[in-house]
């Protein structure tokens, strides 16, 4: 019983869509008629600015740590519940049931759930992410390669549990980046107002 509620609240928490919240409390606008359409903390940067980006990239961060915090709340043993556990608040955060199981891309979520079972390795990642964002100035190219290379770190590590959780996480990623990669094969996918690239770009254009 106890999982069965740690699921339900955990896809649940991922649910609640924090860049359409914030669009319409503070913005009155729906971000879905924004941008690119997407509920994510990218979409968010682009559409609102940097502040609200922030604020929607740590709120979806906060929604993985907690739902995969549920079981220790709930006493329920076995670390490896927080994976399975938290992958139900990606899968709310991706197909909210607030939003007609339209939502975000699983990244910040799913980084969220490392927070709670590993905050060095977290870190980790996140220095990775932040590196590649930085060097191509295009989250969706940090998105798919950390990814992947994160699930190799899992497996030299020997955490088999985190390396399952990572990679199902890895494939959720990846089927929701599909019109990213679409646009990156088609040299047409958007960057961020931040990076190498985005200050490479900009100079020529003077």
């Amino acid at each position: 019983m106890k999982l069965i509620i740690c699921f339900t609240l955990a896809y649940l928490i991922g649910s609640i869509p924090s860049a359409y919240l914030l669009g319409k409390l503070y913005f009155h606008q729906d971000i879905r008629q924004l941008g690119s359409g997407n509920i994510g903390t990218t979409n968010t940067f682009r559409t609102f600015g940097f502040f609200p980006g922030v604020t929607v990239l740590l709120l979806d961060i906060f929604k993985g740590t907690l739902g995969a915090s549920l079981p220790l709340f709930l006493n329920v043993p076995g670390k490896q519940w927080m994976l399975l556990v938290g992958i139900a608040a990606v899968i709310g955060h991706c197909f909210p049931i607030f939003l007609h199981f339209k939502g975000g891309k699983a990244v910040a979520t799913g980084s969220g759930i490392l927070l709670a079972y590993n905050p060095p390795l977290f870190l980790v990642a996140a220095g990775m992410f932040l590196t590649l964002v930085l060097l191509t100035s295009t989250v969706s190219i940090a998105s798919l390669v950390v990814m992947p290379i994160f699930t190799l770190i899992t497996f030299f590590i020997h955490d088999y549990f985190l390396m399952l959780a990572a990679i199902v996480v890895t494939i959720i990623v990846y089927v929701r980046h599909l019109p990213n990669i679409k646009r990156l094969a088609h040299h047409q996918e958007n960057i961020v107002h931040l990076g190498l690239v985005y200050y490479l770009r900009k100079k020529s254009h003077k």
